[in-house]
């Protein structure tokens, strides 16, 4: 499922592969990449005892001691699956506490979570079948049973499927993604979860992941209901409501009887103020029982306030999404100090949402800023600094080295003032005396809404100089809560700047970009383009590799040919860590993904 990114995106496929590596230890300065990492980064990005396609968490000898973890933004809710929660920042908690199927690396590798689940098989093709088998003994943090009726709620909640009494979904899941296309999920027993698909999907593998899959054991109890798997989509009405209130509405913030843990670690404190989480090891984890028993994690929307933080020894690890030239200055300074600094492409773009909604169901309009925006400038200025290769992305199904990547945006954006203004006078527009065009009493005037985050303003600020040379008026309107508190999903914006991040599956992108009423739960800005579902549609039902690829490059041109969304660039990570033996910041689940077996370095 794709992530917005409070501070940063929500993102895509396994893209080209990473070019980092990490910790050398000492501060050898000079034992650096061309972007500043440690050129044994890498190395990192692979589990301890990952083998194969399975992850388990290694042993790690105890460590009594505290780690503090600096990120980008705040945790906000325990169920990151609904349209107001749904951000990467609850993700990177969710990682340490919950568990689900998959477990990804820092090279984006598919793995089976090993530690949770025995298998997860193709038991038939015709029609698709896939059977889980959860591990014996395996227990929430409050000593219930993690079994068949966890992975059950997940499918129910996220199918899309189930109606209260007015008819509309009982429950608010961000998106149905994968979910919608299982016709059928069966526990065969406690430990064995069977599902068949409607069509083939051979994206499988992302769905059932940590953050889907809530405690059903707790929602019984909650709502009075016996047996959720008793409780079928075409079920009783009101009780399907009911499960799907306390699931959508209840698990926000932090409240200790009703959200335990599935992970090596659990929430043992949340202050929304302070917009900081503790995290203490979970006495019923299954795995290895290494890594810090406590960890804080700090929210600093101040990237460079970051940077200072663990230079002054106020935090371990320095973790964002949200790259920063001055901040990445300042963590590789500190080589000296014993810190290690990595920076790695992120399965993460930048880019800009047009609302159809409102002045921007004009395509002129559309066309004509994209074509006053120069991307190449706002890279050159704010991203090479922390990856200097960095360069605009022109695809939005793609990046760039990836199979299928063609450029489709370098003849569409910076074109230059005179090009917009051309396209705005061709289609009716006409300059006012204050230098902006306007057409049937309406101004070429909108805002850029973005969350609390200096390099989007920064951004903005580029594309307001830019924008005006074309006459057409910018203005940026920065709201702290843009992406969590419902403005995004309601498409509350003229246009929106902000990022999307997912996990290795490209058919995550679909939801984002066909029409709302053919399952684009994520579609926030009101795009409807029949040749977009219909290229979405086969790729997503493909069976054959190369086709796919050709159904994704023409889902891709679609989006371009509407002028819907310009990409910026694809977004680097950038962190830097000391006392830790090896952190990797994980492009879809951040640092903590593998946080069980950091060992204390010596």
């Amino acid at each position: 499922m794709r992530k917005s990114k409070a501070v940063s995106a929500l993102s895509l496929v396994a893209g080209s592969a990473l070019l980092l590596t990490a910790c050398s230890g000492g501060g050898d300065s000079g034992n650096t990449d061309k972007n500043g990492s440690s050129n044994d980064v890498k190395q990192m990005a692979v589990g301890k005892a990952e083998s194969g396609d399975l992850f388990k968490l290694a042993e790690a000898p105890a460590w009594d001691g505290t780690i503090t973890v600096g990120i980008d933004d705040g945790y906000s809710a325990y169920n990151n699956q609904t349209p107001d929660t749904n951000t990467s920042y609850n993700n990177y908690i969710s990682t340490a506490i919950l568990s689900g199927t998959l477990k990804l690396d820092g090279n984006n590798k598919v793995l089976l979570n090993n530690d949770v689940f025995d298998s997860w098989t193709v038991t038939s093709k015709d029609p698709q079948v896939i059977t889980y088998k959860i591990k014996p003994n395996v227990k929430w943090s409050d000593g219930a049973p993690y079994d068949c009726k966890d992975l059950y709620l997940a499918w129910l909640s996220q199918s899309g499927k189930a109606k209260g009494p007015d008819g509309k979904a009982a429950f608010n899941a961000v998106s149905t993604n994968g979910y919608s296309l299982i016709d059928k999920a069966v526990c065969k027993d406690n430990l064995t979860f069977e599902t068949t698909y409607s069509t083939p999907y051979l994206d499988y593998k992302g769905i059932f992941n940590a953050p889907a899959i809530m405690p059903a054991h707790i929602l019984e109890a909650k709502t009075g209901i016996a047996d959720i798997t008793k409780l079928e989509p075409t079920g009783d009405p009101a009780q399907l409501k009911k499960a799907g209130d306390f699931w959508t509405g209840e698990w926000k913030g932090f409240k200790a009887d009703i959200m335990p843990s599935s992970g090596p670690y659990k929430i043992t404190s949340f202050d929304a103020n302070q917009k900081s989480v503790v995290l203490e090891k979970n006495p019923q984890w299954i795995g290895a029982k290494g890594g810090p028993a406590k960890i804080v994690v700090r929210t600093m929307e101040d990237t460079k306030a970051m940077a200072t933080a663990l230079q002054n020894g106020e935090i371990d690890v320095a973790a964002s999404t949200q790259p920063d030239a001055t901040a990445a200055g300042t963590m590789k300074s500190l080589a000296p100090q014993g810190v290690t600094y990595g920076s790695a492409p992120q399965l993460t773009y930048e880019h800009l949402d047009m609302n159809y909604k409102r002045m921007f169901k004009d395509k002129d309009l559309r066309k004509a800023f994209m074509e006053s925006v120069n991307r190449k400038e706002i890279v050159d200025k704010l991203l090479k600094p922390v990856q200097s290769d960095a360069e605009p992305l022109n695809s939005i199904n793609f990046f760039q080295g990836e199979p299928g990547y063609t450029d489709l945006y370098s003849s569409k954006a910076g074109l230059g003032p005179e090009a917009a203004a051309k396209t705005l006078t061709d289609a009716g527009w006409t300059k006012g005396p204050d230098g902006i065009f306007a057409k049937n009493g309406v101004r070429a005037s909108f805002t850029i809404a973005h969350n609390q985050n200096a390099r989007r303003t920064q951004t903005v600020e580029i594309i307001i100089s830019q924008a005006k040379a074309a006459g057409i008026e910018v203005k940026d309107n920065t709201d702290a809560n843009f992406l969590k508190g419902g403005r995004l999903a309601a498409g509350d914006y003229d246009v929106a700047l902000f990022g999307w991040s997912a996990q290795p599956f490209k058919a995550e992108q679909r939801t984002i970009y066909i029409s709302k009423d053919k399952g684009g739960d994520q579609n926030y800005q009101g795009l409807s383009d029949p040749k977009i579902d219909e290229s979405f549609d086969r790729a997503v039902k493909a069976t054959d590799e190369q086709q796919k690829v050709k159904d994704y490059q023409e889902a891709d041109k679609a989006i371009a040919d509407q002028y819907a969304t310009l990409p910026l660039f694809a977004t680097p990570s950038m962190w830097a860590f000391k006392g830790i033996d090896r952190v990797y910041m994980q492009s879809y689940d951040g640092v903590l993904w593998n946080a069980g077996e950091w060992a204390q370095k010596k």
